[in-house]
């Protein structure tokens, strides 16, 4: 449990920069053998690109870090309940387990409206994690969009 906290806390560092950033406050690092290799945090707005989420840009840079797709053994820890696209990703990435913070009732494709991650129809299921700092993970999210409708 303790590796679990130490690097969800490191994906909420990287929720933290999104949030400086005006983006929405998810955080996602992917790691393999006990390291970091990826790092990630939403840029949907700064780059005006809709698949600019946490774990799109995680994975791509451990894909980089190891000069290959396949993410075999690999954890991705994420703040929030990968959307369906995040979810495909993952799952095409062959990442072993996917730890995240806290549900995402209205557009998690990891338990909440879908399990894409473990459908046994897919060519590889990943093992799920969940509620690992959920109330860290889960207040960043609410203090972002408070004061952003307090701003309107």
């Amino acid at each position: 449990m303790d590796r679990h906290l130490r690097w969800m806390e490191e994906a909420l560092k990287e929720a933290e920069k999104a949030y400086a950033e005006g983006e929405v406050p998810i955080g996602a690092v992917v790691v393999l053998n006990n390291k970091i290799i990826g790092r990630g945090h939403n840029q949907v707005e700064n780059l005006q690109d809709a698949t600019a989420h946490a774990e799109m840009i995680a994975i791509t840079a451990a894909a980089n870090h190891l000069s290959s797709w396949r993410l075999e053994g690999a954890s991705l820890y994420v703040t929030l309940e990968p959307c369906p696209m995040c979810a495909g990703a993952i799952v095409h990435s062959r990442i072993q387990q996917l730890i995240f913070g806290c549900f995402d009732p209205k557009g998690g494709a990891c338990g909440s409206l879908y399990n894409v991650v473990q459908d046994s129809r897919l060519n590889h299921q990943v093992e799920i994690e969940t509620g690992i700092l959920a109330d860290k993970c889960a207040a960043i999210l609410k203090e972002f969009f408070t004061s952003l409708r307090k701003a309107i």
